[in-house]
């Protein structure tokens, strides 16, 4: 991961303890349920963000003793944590770079026998699908609160973006599997 990825996933992490205080796998389960449309992190990484952000200063820890278990810290962010936050939120932003293996065998297309193209893209559309699928179950909530807290209206806005991601996808894939097809009956 480079550099700039552990940054984000450090502002990540604050933006999400501004909500509340939590521990390591409280972020990691809310990072599943509300943030993975546009940002994964595995708990491993969350933990090891963490360690690095207490010693920045920006987050502080409370152990909680758990009976037959380890202690369990809840991270809530600092002041400097805070302003970290701030200075950050004010820096512009750049799109990421796509790596996308699918482009590179769809380029490639046209030395390659379309039959295992045509498999990919159908099971690359059916996850996608599947994602969109959970993403609208999400939507359905949204829109069943007619006014919901600003956090909320705020989440719904990254939902958004990851709907439209899905939706563009197999829109896509559904594109270069009728351009496959015709290419196909034309040979």
């Amino acid at each position: 991961m480079s550099t700039a990825s552990l940054m984000a996933l450090a502002h990540t992490i604050l933006t999400v303890l501004c909500e509340h205080p939590a521990s390591g796998y409280d972020l990691s389960k809310q990072f599943e349920e509300t943030v993975s449309c546009y940002w994964k992190a595995s708990q491993q990484q969350i933990y090891r963000e963490l360690g690095k952000m207490e010693e920045k200063g920006w987050v502080s820890f409370e152990l909680v003793p758990q009976a037959g278990k380890p202690d369990k810290k809840i991270y809530a962010i600092t002041d400097a944590g805070q302003q970290e936050l701030r200075r950050w939120y004010r820096e512009p932003t750049e799109p990421t770079p796509i790596r996308e293996d699918l482009l590179v065998k769809v380029l490639g297309g046209a030395h390659l026998p379309n039959e295992a193209l045509i498999r990919e893209l159908q099971r690359r559309r059916q996850m996608h699908q599947a994602q969109l699928t959970s993403y609208q179950e999400k939507e359905s909530w949204y829109q069943s609160h007619p006014n919901p807290p600003r956090q909320e209206q705020y989440r719904y806005l990254t939902l958004r973006r990851g709907i439209r991601y899905e939706q563009d996808w197999i829109d896509w894939c559904d594109e270069v599997l009728t351009f496959l097809k015709q290419s196909n009956a034309d040979a």
